[in-house]
């Protein structure tokens, strides 16, 4: 796995341009709607957004959204989304990668991250990290899905082993909810989990 994610922006990029996404139905996950609906507006950051499915549902919601993206297709398709839902006043987009957001630096009460980290290592890995303590407020809330792989799998396997998310984020957050699982797309099937975090004071 390539540390500087050229390699998967490559094989995203090639999805997008050929719109052989099965990931984008046109509602976000039932975890994101749910948010949208028990927790109070805020300012809320998309993780590698794609189409924005999760940003405009929240927009919708109320919530003043951000979304970034590091595939200029998928942020071409984002914009579209929020043009046709009618949320543009409300959401923000960015090509940008997710590990690099200096040019973002208010708060943001909730980080939603659907698939984004899990394929991220190395220096890249480190970096999202960094950015996801930064930019969410004290007491502010991390939602992040991923794919989940053994600690001792091969570095090419699908996700990201669960330690290492752990790792990444004990000195920073506190995890509140821990919801593994399964997921299937495209007739394929992986370990998943939905991890709801807390920013610590």
């Amino acid at each position: 796995m390539s540390d500087d994610g050229s390699e998967r922006f490559a094989r995203l990029q090639q999805r997008y341009q050929t719109g052989d996404m099965p990931w984008d139905d046109e509602l976000p996950p039932p975890e994101i709607l749910d948010l949208a609906r028990t927790l109070t507006p805020g300012r809320a950051i998309d993780l590698g957004c794609g189409t924005a499915r999760a940003g405009v549902h929240l927009a919708r919601a109320g919530w003043r959204v951000d979304g970034v993206d590091f595939v200029p297709e998928a942020i071409a398709l984002a914009e579209q989304r929020v043009a046709r839902a009618g949320v543009g006043a409300r959401v923000r987009l960015f090509r940008a990668s997710a590990a690099e957001l200096a040019f973002l630096d208010e708060p943001y009460d909730l980080a939603v991250d659907v698939g984004c980290m899990h394929g991220m290592a190395g220096a890249e890995l480190r970096g999202y990290a960094r950015e996801v303590a930064r930019l969410v407020a004290p007491g502010g809330r991390y939602v992040l899905f991923a794919h989940l792989r053994d600690q001792d799998a091969d570095e090419a396997a699908i996700g990201i082993a669960r330690a290492t998310v752990f790792a990444l984020f004990r000195d920073t957050f506190a995890l509140e909810t821990d919801v593994p699982g399964t997921t299937d797309v495209a007739g394929q099937r992986w370990t998943s989990a939905w991890l709801y975090f807390r920013r610590r004071a």
